[in-house]
């Protein structure tokens, strides 16, 4: 199951914990891509919302085979910036892998002139590549590396 932008998680257990003089049940979560926990209250409907079924090893396929339209660039820093931060507060797969995509390919663009993408763009992709090649990787049941590599390589699907 996917977590918001911590990604991948596992249900560790439910628990119940005192707080003062309420009771309260919790999601305990254990993200797949660090050592942290997550509790969840199950009683909060907004961050329950948040919990949510990774893709299957079919639409992760599809997805990563797709021929859909790229992204566009974004000029102004900004602009890009807060696109890119809703891309990610979105949580799609899709999005997600093609937002890797643009980014990687615009890095490249940027590398043969010598120079390198901007710090937030850097930061965004990280977050991003974290995020789908946890989803990807665990649906596929392969590495995250591998899932990055076919996230860039739509081709050795």
């Amino acid at each position: 199951m996917l977590y918001g932008a911590n990604g991948v998680c596992q249900i560790a257990e439910i628990s119940t914990r005192t707080i003062g003089s309420n009771v309260m049940e919790y999601y305990v979560l254990k993200p797949v891509s660090s050592d942290s926990t997550l509790y969840v209250p199950t009683g909060n409907e907004m961050l329950v919302s948040r919990i949510r079924d990774i893709c299957t090893a079919e639409e992760a396929r599809a997805i990563l085979s797709e021929e859909s339209e790229p992204m566009k660039w974004i000029s102004n820093n900004q602009e890009r910036s807060e696109y890119f931060r809703q891309v990610i507060g979105e949580e799609n797969c899709r999005d997600l892998v093609r937002l890797v995509r643009l980014l990687h390919s615009h890095g490249k663009l940027l590398s043969e002139r010598g120079r390198r993408l901007h710090l937030s763009d850097e930061r965004i992709l990280r977050e991003a590549e974290r995020m789908v090649g946890d989803e990807i990787a665990t649906a596929l049941g392969i590495t995250h590396a591998e899932a990055l590599q076919l996230i860039l390589n739509s081709a050795s699907i």
